[in-house]
């Protein structure tokens, strides 16, 4: 029989995947791997780097590669056939994952490696490779006994189910709703390039009108600009109780059971592995040494920034007053009149950029900045097999003319993809057992407004600081110059960590050297006007406190969250856990019936549960990383370089705080952060 995913040594053929190869590729890749360990675990009796992990890698590898594809297309081309595949295969790759990491034979032979006099000739990443994986047989329960193992292997199945349906109940929710409007009217305030859209949509549904939708650019674009209050509520309405047991769908695609046995199970996990909380779980392989150290440094920045946001709010509910004779905010009036503010202080608003940065025009300038930086060419190719037509493919080329690494870019919103933005690994970098370096691959993924038949994706500068900070993430995974593959690119990396090189690259859409590079009226070809760009740079701290307690919020929220127990507590722990951070923390009022925690993916679906704060830390790092750039130009080539060999290039070899002391020189300080964000 032949299998598309069976054919791993190239890039995936996406075109030749179908649901019907998914289970059984897996079921046959899972069973010589199992056959292919026990062999190696047999014949091995004083196992060595070469006899065991590079064999093991080749193994992990193999399996990667077969996924990779599967779980990339369930997160963008999803159907109910697809949904099916990747559902049935979830509880196998789990209770593998489970063996691995309870096998006390395997554990026992890295030990061994450990043991050998020997040991300190591996390399210095092959010795963390051995270390990490010590660390992490010990976190997957391989010293429990064989009752608790079975538990563990229950849990961790669970987990897999409910993480997964939470996901699918997102999507299906954010697809179901739907609103079609006869008379454009309605629409006044809204971009022509959101109505156009909506008469897209329409047109595609083989309706008059126009169609409004739950993906964002379209939820955004009502929030900020829609004139009628009406609507603005209708769609907020709809958008803050997706997945939820309130709004126009309540609870048909309910997360609310779901996410208390998430936590719940979560909770009896770290209990079995001897945690006191699944906080303390998840930060057993972070930079953040505890709980109190990560509240403390939240706290700290509460203290910092909320003074400022409640002035801030204070001043918008003031100008909606005066100027618009509104006596209290709605949660759905704050975008809105926010955008009225700006336009009336800076008379700039991100729909008046947006012609500006068109597709082409960013990528373009986005490539030379980091071929500027980092001495590295960046060319697309267009014989290569993609999922859609909007995708593109591209390669990096290192200073000598080698291929250093690919990426697909899938920038635009459609049905049956998943919301948001990220990066995914396609292929890892790694020195193969017969000496060949392995290219690494990522995707690329948003939810930008999508080109159209006469006009090309025209981004705002947010979207454009989104695909400069998914791109980040990309030259971490694709620069990196690890061989091994447990540590190369962002395999290793600790999860606050992980968003520094992300967070860093938004710098340069900030920079009057480098936005004419990624700026041009998609007409005319003129550069961003001086008044323009001055007005951005007038407002670029324009409600900045208000963003930076929001992010609080959630990080207050998921950290509070997984560091309590509830499993004597019958009442809505969550809800309530929330409406308490909001307490201490938010400025900004929220309607009752929001359930923001039951589309919060990050931390239910996704990897950041007790980690959310990541974001703000790594944003610390970042900030002070910048703050060279700052100093020597932000073009430097010295500075990028440095940049490159102390953390493009390292992946998880070494501890992030080294790798940053190595690159500035000291420590991270706060300064250069609340500095950026305009908090005083």
């Amino acid at each position: 029989m032949t299998n598309a995913l069976l054919d791993t040594d190239d890039l995936p053929c996406f075109d030749a995947i179908q649901a019907d190869d998914i289970e059984p590729a897996l079921t046959a890749v899972l069973a010589d791997n199992r056959r292919a360990i026990t062999d190696l675990l047999a014949a091995t009796t004083e196992p060595t780097w070469a006899t065991l992990i590079q064999p093991l890698e080749a193994l992990d590898d193999r399996l990667a590669k077969l996924w990779s594809p599967v779980s990339h297309l369930n997160s963008v081309k999803n159907n109910p056939a697809w949904r099916q595949a990747y559902n049935a295969c979830i509880p196998k790759l789990t209770e593998y994952g489970t063996e691995l990491g309870q096998n006390i034979d395997l554990y026992n032979a890295y030990h061994a490696i450990a043991s050998r006099a020997d040991f300190t000739t591996l390399t210095p990443p092959q010795q963390k490779v051995i270390r990490n994986a010590l660390r992490d047989f010990k976190l997957s329960g391989v010293d429990l006994v064989p009752e608790q193992k079975q538990r563990y292997a229950e849990l961790k199945t669970t987990l897999s189910e409910l993480t997964t349906k939470f996901e699918e109940n997102l999507l299906d929710a954010t697809n179901a709703w739907e609103k079609y409007i006869d008379s454009e009217a309605e629409l006044a305030g809204l971009p022509v390039l959101a109505v156009e859209q909506a008469a897209e949509k329409a047109r595609a549904n083989q309706h008059q009108g126009w169609c409004l939708t739950l993906d964002f650019p379209t939820y955004h674009a009502v929030m900020t600009y829609a004139d009628r209050s009406e609507l603005r509520q209708e769609l907020y309405h709809a958008f803050v109780t997706r997945a939820s047991d309130q709004g126009p769908h309540a609870g048909q695609w309910d997360n609310s059971d779901i996410m208390r046995d998430i936590v719940n199970t979560r909770q009896q996990l770290a209990e079995l592995l001897g945690f006191q909380h699944y906080a303390d779980y998840s930060l057993a392989t972070k930079m953040a040494a505890n709980v109190d150290e990560v509240m403390t440094f939240l706290n700290q920045i509460v203290n910092q920034a909320k003074p400022q946001a409640e002035r801030e709010f204070a001043e918008l509910a003031e100008f909606a007053k005066l100027e618009y004779g509104i006596d209290s905010l709605q949660a759905w009036d704050v975008s809105y009149y926010s955008e009225k503010l700006r336009q009336h202080c800076y008379a700039i608003s991100q729909e008046t950029l947006r012609p500006y940065f068109p597709e082409d025009k960013v990528l373009q300038g986005l490539f030379a900045i980091v071929e500027a930086l980092y001495g590295i060419t960046i060319k697309e190719r267009n014989n290569v097999t993609v999922w859609h037509t909007d995708v593109r493919f591209f390669e990096i080329y290192a200073a000598d003319g080698s291929l250093q690494g690919q990426f697909y870019t899938d920038l635009y919103a459609r049905p049956h993809k998943r919301g948001g933005a990220w990066m995914d690994e396609c292929r890892s970098r790694y020195r193969t057992s017969t000496g060949t370096i392995q290219i690494p691959v990522a995707y690329l993924t948003c939810n930008f407004t999508p080109k159209s038949d006469d006009k090309p994706c025209l981004m705002t500068h947010d979207e454009v600081e989104t695909l400069f900070h998914e791109f980040g993430h990309t030259l971490h995974h694709l620069l990196t110059q690890i061989e091994v593959l447990d540590i190369s690119g962002i395999n290793g990396v600790p999860w606050d960590a992980v968003e520094l090189p992300s967070q860093f690259m938004e710098n340069w859409c900030w920079s009057r050297t480098t936005i004419p590079m990624i700026s041009a009226h998609f007409e005319t070809g003129e550069p961003l006007p001086d008044a323009l760009l001055d007005k951005l740079f007038q407002a670029k701290h324009f409600q900045s406190a208000m963003q930076v307690v929001r992010q609080l919020e959630f990080a207050l929220f998921d950290m509070q969250l997984f560091s309590q127990q509830h499993a004597n507590d019958n009442g809505d722990y969550i809800q309530r856990t929330l409406d308490s951070v909001r307490i201490d923390v938010a400025v900004v009022p929220v309607a009752a019936f929001n359930r923001f925690q039951h589309s919060f993916s990050h931390i239910f679906a996704g990897g950041y549960a007790a980690g959310y704060y990541s974001y703000l830390w790594a944003e610390v790092l970042s900030a002070d990383a910048f703050g060279l750039f700052e100093e020597q130009g932000v073009l430097d080539r010295k500075a990028g370089l440095n940049f490159l060999t102390c953390i493009l290039q390292q992946g998880g070899a070494e501890e992030p705080m080294d790798l940053f002391i190595q690159f500035r020189g000291r420590k991270p300080t706060i300064d250069a952060f609340l500095r950026q964000r305009g908090i005083r």
